[in-house]
Formats: C-alpha cells, sequence, structure tokens
C-alpha cells in the first residue's frame, strides 16, 4: 500500500482535533511514529492514533514506568523509616525542654558529639531520603487532580489532606533548616546555637507569627506522618479487608493525636523558656563539658580571655622550694 507523504500540514486537521496529540507529542514525533508504522495519513482518525502512541509508548517504557512499582515502594517506606522516624525522634527530643533547659541541652549535646560525622549522617539517612520522598511525592500529586468535591468521601479527603499537607510539610521544612539550621546562616539564618540549644531557639520561636507558623508546620507534618502509616499498610498488603482499615486507621488517628500533642507541647515548652535562666545553666554545662574534655573553660586565659587577678598569699618554704603544695590540695 502506498503511503501518503506526512507533513505538519498534513497532520494538523487530525492533531488540532485531539487534545492528546496536541498535548503529549510535537508534529515530527507523530509523522516519525506514522512512517514507521506505514500508516496511510488520509486514512488515519484519531482512534488510531492513540493506538499508535499508546504501543510506541509501551515498547518504550522510560526508567520510571519500568522501576514504577519499586519505586512506588521506596516512597511509601522512607517515609517511615528513616523520615518518619526521625520525626518522632525530633519532636520527642524537642519535648525534653519542657523538663528544664538543661535535660534539652544535654540531647543537644549527644547528637553533636558526633563530631564531624554528623553532617554525613544528616545527609545520608535524613536529607537525602527526604529529597527523594518529597521528589515522587510531588510527581504523585503532578499526576492527580482532586476531585474531593465531586466525592467527599473519607478517603478521597484524606487522600487530598495526605497531598496537601505533604506540600506544606516541604516548604516548611525548607524555612525550618533556613532559620535554624547552621546551613541556612548564609541566607540570614542559622539563629540555633547547639551550645545555647534552648535559649537560642526561644529568641528564633518568640514571634507570634513564627509560632503560628510552626504550629501549622507540626500540625502538618504529624498528620502527613499518621495517615501514612495507614496508606502503607494497604500499598505492602498489610491490611486489605474493610475491618482491618478501619482498626488500622484508629491507630493511626492516636498516633497523630499523641505525636501532635508531643510536638506542640515542644513548641510551647520552647516559647515559655526564660532566656536569660537558660544561658546561665548553659554556659555551666558547656564549662562542665570543657574541663571534662580537657579544654580551657571560658574566661580563662588559656582560652583567650583575660581572667580577673587573684589575690597571692605568702607561699610556705615548703611549697615554695619543691613547687608542691603542703596541703595536698
Amino acid at each position: 500500500m502506498a503511503v501518503a507523504a506526512v507533513s505538519p500540514k498534513s497532520i494538523l486537521p487530525l492533531a488540532c482535533g485531539f487534545d492528546f496529540i496536541a498535548a503529549r507529542c510535537s508534529f515530527s514525533r507523530l509523522a516519525a511514529v506514522l512512517c514507521s508504522r506505514h500508516v496511510a495519513v488520509d486514512r488515519i482518525d484519531p482512534s488510531t492514533i492513540t493506538r499508535l502512541f499508546v504501543s510506541e509508548s509501551e515498547s518504550n517504557p522510560s526508567f520510571v514506568t519500568r522501576n514504577q512499582f519499586l519505586i512506588y515502594r521506596l516512597f511509601s517506606l522512607s517515609g517511615l523509616v528513616p523520615v518518619g522516624a526521625f520525626l518522632v525522634v525530633h519532636l520527642l527530643t524537642n519535648a525534653s525542654v519542657l523538663a528544664g533547659p538543661g535535660a534539652f541541652q544535654s540531647r543537644v549535646d549527644l547528637i553533636h558529639s558526633l563530631g564531624p560525622l554528623l553532617v554525613p549522617i544528616e545527609w545520608v539517612f535524613i536529607f537525602l531520603p527526604m529529597l527523594f520522598h518529597a521528589t515522587v511525592g510531588f510527581a504523585i500529586i503532578a499526576g492527580g487532580l482532586p476531585n474531593v468535591g465531586s466525592y467527599p468521601y473519607a478517603g478521597n479527603v484524606r487522600y487530598t489532606l495526605q497531598r496537601a499537607t505533604g506540600m506544606i510539610v516541604f516548604a516548611f521544612i525548607i524555612w525550618h533548616l533556613i532559620q535554624l539550621h547552621w546551613m541556612g546562616a548564609a541566607l540570614g539564618g542559622g539563629q540555633f546555637d547547639p551550645h545555647h540549644a534552648s535559649s537560642s531557639a526561644a529568641v528564633a520561636l518568640q514571634p507570634a507569627i513564627v509560632g503560628i507558623l510552626y504550629a501549622v508546620g507540626i500540625v502538618s507534618a504529624v498528620f502527613h506522618l499518621s495517615n501514612g502509616l495507614w496508606t502503607l499498610g494497604i500499598t505492602w498488603g498489610l491490611w486489605t479487608s474493610p475491618a482491618a482499615m478501619r482498626r488500622a486507621s484508629w491507630v493511626s488517628i492516636v498516633v497523630g493525636v499523641l505525636l501532635g500533642g508531643v510536638g506542640l507541647g515542644a513548641l510551647v515548652g520552647m516559647r515559655n523558656v526564660n532566656v536569660e535562666d537558660a544561658k546561665v545553666i548553659e554556659d555551666r554545662m558547656e564549662g562542665v563539658k570543657r574541663m571534662l574534655e580537657g579544654q580551657p573553660a571560658a574566661g580563662s586565659p588559656a582560652a583567650g580571655v583575660r581572667a580577673a587577678p587573684q589575690p597571692i598569699s605568702n607561699p610556705s618554704p615548703a611549697a615554695s622550694t619543691t613547687g608542691v603544695s603542703t596541703t595536698g590540695i
């Protein structure tokens, strides 16, 4: 069968009347497919075009299409471990401020005792999994449109809220890192001082608008995690029957309420810290830590700060000749 010449002009009437073609391919791409399949342009209709392009995409699947099952499983798992686990530990650590500035400072010191290992651990177990989870999540969001107005079922509402809170949490994390993490110092942030954990955090969280935004971010993150537990079980086939899904739903609600209470309690406790009293406690703990590490205490001459002069008493003859105190103190 003779094949008619294919050109943008000959394809234009078909393409303009068919949204799929206008959105998914160029004229040259369409022409190439038609020529490769030896299809006569004067005998083609939109249904034929659809069939050709579907078969073409299936014969040359992208990397994401070929590995979609694995990517979605890793996306679901990363939301629980390590991202979800980090959120739980982070909120519990912050909530220790309710026991006093000293309790919170001791936990921050424990984290920073990792020294040079802290940065690679942050990237491998926190930042990179978060970026992977966010990238796949945004791809999923881009592939669907909210229809909760047409179908206001509980499951559909939760589906929509899961994606909405995901976008809120992503924006909140970016702002949170810029504001408090040392990486945000170049942008005017980095306000958190690990040596003065409670007092520096209290100052950063003091403005009312900041407290409100943190409350929104915490509630969104907790909902995203707790509701994600329910969807994770469905994805992995842990609960498939309606009864099992109802029980899992209650578990996710309990987890969300408890974790939300921890996070909001930590926020309230941090904003109510007495900054001056906290600094006194933190300076004292820093001095003890430096002494145990064999470093000069802050304010000593060896630390680069001139110490206040001390009265000198006349040494005893034994002390002056041997250089050792006779009292043994």
